[in-house]
C-alpha cells in the first residue's frame, strides 16, 4: 500500500569522489532541511533491489546522482517526471541508469511508480579515487539542493523561505523519517 510520504533517494559511491555527488547531497539537504513532512532520507549507495520497497512505498521520488550532462563539471540539472524517464533511457546518462531503469521497471510492474518523481543530477569532473568530491561538484552541492526545493515548493511539500529558514509545508501531519542505508 502507498504511504503519503516523500522518499529522497541519493544514489553513488563516496569512494570514488564525484561519482559520490548524489550521496553528499542528499547528506546537505538532509541538515539543511531535515523536517519535511513525510520525508524518509535514504543512501542507496550504488542500487540494490532491496531499493524497490521503499519506491513502491512512497507518493513522491526525488533522487540525487552523478550525471552525465553533457555540461561544463558542477552543472545541476532536473529531470521531472517523464523527462527522468526519457533521461535515463538515453546511452550512458548515469553511472547507475540501469540500476535506476531496473527499480522503475519493477515499480511500473507492479503499479508503484510514484507519479511525482525527479532526477537532480550533477555533472561530474572526475570518478578518481577519494572520499570527497572536487571542488566544483562539492560547490554545486547548495545547487542541487536548491532545485530540490524549489520543485519541492512546487509539489507543495515545502512552503516558500521564510527568514531565511525552509519551513514545512502547512496541513500534511506526516513524521520525518531518518537516514538509512540501503547498500
Amino acid at each position: 500500500m502507498k504511504s503519503d510520504h516523500l522518499l529522497l533517494l541519493g544514489i553513488g559511491n563516496t569512494l570514488l569522489s564525484d561519482e559520490g555527488a548524489g550521496i553528499h547531497a542528499l547528506h546537505l539537504m538532509q541538515e539543511q532541511t531535515p523536517n519535511i513532512p513525510g520525508a524518509v532520507y535514504i543512501d542507496g549507495g550504488t542500487l540494490s533491489f532491496t531499493l524497490a520497497t521503499y519506491l513502491e512505498d512512497c507518493s513522491h521520488l526525488m533522487v540525487f546522482d552523478a550525471a552525465e550532462l553533457k555540461a561544463p563539471p558542477g552543472s545541476v540539472e532536473s529531470f521531472v517526471g517523464d523527462e527522468m524517464d526519457a533521461f535515463l533511457g538515453l546511452p550512458r546518462r548515469s553511472p547507475h541508469e540501469v540500476g535506476l531503469l531496473d527499480l522503475f521497471d519493477i515499480a511500473r510492474l507492479t503499479g508503484a511508480l510514484p507519479a511525482k518523481r525527479a532526477l537532480i543530477g550533477i555533472q561530474p569532473q572526475t570518478m578518481d579515487w577519494g572520499m570527497r568530491p572536487s571542488t566544483v561538484v562539492e560547490q554545486a552541492l547548495p545547487r542541487a539542493v536548491a532545485a530540490a526545493n524549489e520543485l519541492l515548493r512546487r509539489w507543495h511539500l515545502l512552503d516558500a523561505q521564510a527568514a531565511g529558514d525552509l519551513r514545512p509545508a502547512s496541513g500534511d501531519a506526516a513524521q520525518t523519517g531518518s537516514a538509512a542505508s540501503a547498500r
